[in-house]
């Protein structure tokens, strides 16, 4: 399953919640979770780096942008 894909199912799984309190606790949660992940890498960019990142994150949202990780890997093989 495509990234996309997931976002979309996610979604629409949290489209069908209609209690407050449930969204809220996922809500909680999902940024807890992401912020351990992060461990503050976020705070250490710098304003540009920040700036590549989000506007990477953007264009990541449109699927013609994407290439599959097989040829990614290939790609950035000397790098790895």
């Amino acid at each position: 399953m495509t990234v996309a894909a997931l976002k979309s199912d996610l979604h629409k799984f949290i489209d069908q919640i209609e209690n407050e309190h449930l969204l809220q606790e996922y809500y909680l949660e999902l940024k807890n979770l992401i912020e351990q992940q992060n461990h503050g890498v976020w705070e250490k960019l710098s304003e540009e780096q920040k700036k590549e990142l989000l506007i990477s994150y953007d264009e990541s949202e449109d699927e013609r942008n994407l290439i599959d990780h097989e040829e990614a890997m290939k790609k950035y093989k000397k790098w790895l």
